[in-house]
């Protein structure tokens, strides 16, 4: 099946700017590595998963004004138009990107049980252009992001931002995995990254990698299908003293925000169970300046002694904590 998951809005208060070393976090499709065979499919055929009553072709899947809604009747509550179907063609579905969980997943952020005011704030950012998504070192690339052309009213923002305040989180990352000899992948369209088709193995060079555990219910946007993650050995320990120590003065301690579970705290937002590529790109773009948000600042302290490794470890760890 192809990767047509074409979710390319990253998480509120996202950015491509990123530090060449850290570029594999800001995943682009590289063609030369996509397995020809797997485009040879009928875009038109009907597609279902397992559980629902509801059938889409992948063109249809891939349909940013109408994503599929496989469990209606697991919403918390009527699910507003802005999230369901957008707006004008400068406003596609929230679910496009984010999901009706609001999970976000490796390609965009996530937003359940996020505050109505943490949500309205980074959305507030991204209309000054404090916060700016997606671009690679591309500009050509960042000016045609969705998120930073999106013209929301204030009002489609509120219902939004109030909807997935109220989704219940759901744990969508199965396990992390240490080694520094993964299975060999690719990233495909949407910069979502697979296992190659062909076999084999490749050293991880000391990223994190998270690919979809079963890839036909990622292509068709299943909303509770899991992740793996892949991160260099001794990574979780490593993650686990700077989160929960400082490592001797390196960072602070992320409860003291974050909350004694790191599941949020106020409007700060949780960072338990939260997707390993995101963070990455996050506390790449607080030290490097990218991110220049509200209370960017403080983060900006948080990070700015942290290095790649610090950085991946760190990331590994918030992933495999229960959200």
């Amino acid at each position: 099946m192809i990767v047509r998951w074409l979710i390319v809005a990253l998480a509120l208060g996202t950015t491509f700017a990123a530090r060449a070393d850290l570029e594999w976090a800001y995943q682009a499709m590289d063609e030369s590595l996509l397995p020809q065979r797997d485009l040879d499919i009928d875009l038109q055929a009907p597609r279902t998963v397992p559980g629902s009553n509801l059938q889409r072709s992948q063109d249809e899947i891939d349909d940013h004004w109408n994503p599929p809604d496989w469990f209606p009747n697991n919403h918390h509550a009527p699910v507003p138009e802005v999230v369901a179907h957008g707006g004008d063609e400068n406003v596609r579905a929230c679910a496009a990107c984010h999901g009706f969980t609001g999970a976000g997943h490796p390609e965009s952020g996530h937003l359940a049980g996020l505050t109505v005011g943490y949500i309205t704030r980074q959305m507030a950012d991204f209309r000054s252009g404090a916060n700016r998504s997606p671009s690679g070192s591309n500009a050509m690339r960042r000016d045609r992001s969705w998120m930073n052309r999106f013209d929301l009213t204030d009002e489609q923002i509120q219902e939004a931002a109030e909807w997935y305040a109220g989704v219940e989180v759901v744990d969508w990352i199965d396990e992390v995995i240490e080694g520094d000899i993964v299975p060999r992948t690719y990233i495909g369209d949407g910069r979502m990254r697979h296992i190659h088709p062909d076999g084999g193995t490749e050293p991880i060079n000391g990223r994190v990698l998270e690919v979809p555990q079963d890839r036909e219910l990622a292509t068709a946007r299943h909303p509770y299908s899991g992740f793996t993650v892949y991160a260099p050995s001794g990574s979780l320990a490593r993650g686990e003293e700077l989160a929960t120590t400082g490592a001797n003065g390196k960072t602070f301690v992320c409860s003291t925000c974050h909350g004694i579970d790191l599941k949020g705290l106020g409007d700060v937002p949780r960072l338990a169970g939260i997707s390993p590529l995101y963070v990455v790109r996050q506390l790449n773009d607080f030290r490097n300046g990218e991110r220049a948000g509200t209370l960017a600042s403080l983060m900006a302290l948080a990070v700015e002694n942290l290095t790649d490794d610090d950085i991946v470890a760190l990331s590994a760890y918030l992933g495999s904590l229960d959200p």
